[in-house]
């Protein structure tokens, strides 16, 4: 039987959380009885921990992990979240963030592909939490193109099924604390030519609570970006 691992991050989500990890756990019972909800929870100022805890005493989902990580970052807890997947026998790895911003009930389209594509990957042609962010993702995927040659509509939705053993091979190419993992991992998935396929997805508002990653966030990380991406290329044709 196929063992899922699926993934979050959550950083002072208390507001959310108790209804995303309940309303992801159909989806843990479909997949079966090997699945699990693997949450990386730090440096919330919020009660996210405490509801967690209260899930994970509850058994709802019976499998739900509380990764404790040192950095807050949404970037390196998704690196901790799938190096701890890999290393814990994960057959398939399915990372989603705990907002309540994407739809368990589009994971069934992705789960049936899982044996025909080594990589599902959501595609949001229209997102909910504004024109801004499609703007930068818009500008994002221009660089990438710039920089690495490769075609990509949407590199950073976090709505994605992939195979453990593919996110092993290119995980490995990642500092611990990078912070845009899933952008890079669609990056080397594409320049490599591996068998994957996009798929729509609908992306709604924020369910609750503030988004951490503000604007003056995200242009500190994509300038910092710059200079990784430049990096990532150079290794790349060494």
């Amino acid at each position: 039987m196929d063992t899922l691992y699926l993934v979050m991050p959550a950083y002072n989500e208390a507001e959310n959380i108790e209804q995303v990890v309940r309303s992801w756990d159909a989806v843990l019972k479909e997949t079966g009885e090997n699945s699990k909800l693997v949450i990386a929870d730090s440096g919330s100022t919020d009660a996210t921990h405490e509801i967690l805890l209260k899930l994970q005493e509850q058994k709802c989902p019976p499998h739900l992990i509380i990764l404790p990580t040192d950095r807050k970052e949404h970037g390196p807890k998704l690196i901790a979240l799938y190096d701890y997947a890999v290393k814990n026998g994960a057959d398939y790895i399915f990372q989603t963030d705990s907002d309540g911003q994407t739809n368990p009930d589009e994971f069934q389209q992705f789960w049936k592909y899982r044996r025909k594509y080594d990589a599902v990957i959501g595609k949001r042609p229209a997102r909910g939490d504004g024109k801004s962010r499609k703007f930068i993702e818009d500008v994002l995927c221009v660089i990438l193109k710039c920089y690495f040659k490769v075609t990509i509509s949407d590199a950073n939705a976090p709505f994605r099924l992939m195979k453990a053993e593919l996110v092993e091979k290119y995980l490995k190419k990642l500092p611990k604390d990078y912070g845009l993992p899933n952008v890079m991992l669609t990056t080397y998935f594409v320049y490599f030519k591996e068998n994957i396929k996009f798929r729509n997805i609908t992306f709604q508002p924020r369910q609750g609570g503030v988004n951490s990653i503000n604007m003056k966030r995200i242009i500190r990380i994509g300038w910092k970006s710059l200079h990784d991406f430049h990096l990532l290329k150079k290794e790349l044709e060494d």
